[in-house]
């Protein structure tokens, strides 16, 4: 999915927990840096044109160890053991963007490196499928929006 998509069923997510967070501002930030991050290995992503990320792309294939939940799940363990404030917000960005990108063609190896079967779906990336999704996540955010904080309107 195109990071348009992953940003509006982020925010559509962190509207729907912000109520429930403590620090609500690093939440946010944090849910949405953590979208762009599994993106790193793509020299055709926003965050994948960095020249940082050219080091890493060298060692990896897209949608191949950060697509993964091994990946996932082994850095918010770390950030819950070293930043525990940023480890949720973590966790539902990335985990987020594995999810939504489990729905199309090309799918995800949620086991990679040691179990390399993929789940994938009908969603072609940029298609009209994906603008469908990209449109009701947008109202849906929308709707959020201003039943959160139309009473200060």
């Amino acid at each position: 999915m195109l990071i348009r998509t992953h940003l509006a069923i982020s925010l559509f997510f962190i509207l729907l927990f912000l109520s429930n967070v403590v620090d609500k501002l690093i939440f946010f930030i944090v849910v949405l840096i953590a979208t762009f991050i599994p993106d790193i290995d793509s020299r055709f992503s926003t965050v994948g044109r960095k020249k940082i990320a050219r080091i890493l792309q060298f060692f990896t294939q897209h949608r191949g160890v950060t697509h993964s939940f091994l990946f996932l799940f082994s850095v918010t363990l770390l950030l819950t053991l070293f930043f525990p404030t940023i480890a949720l917000g973590f966790f539902l960005g990335y985990s987020l963007h594995l999810f939504a990108d489990s729905f199309t063609v090309d799918g995800i190896i949620p086991f990679y490196p040691f179990y390399k079967k993929k789940i994938n779906g009908y969603i072609r990336t940029g298609g009209k499928s994906e603008i469908i999704v990209l449109v009701t996540f947008i109202i849906l955010d929308v709707i959020l929006i201003f039943g959160k904080f139309g009473k200060f309107i």
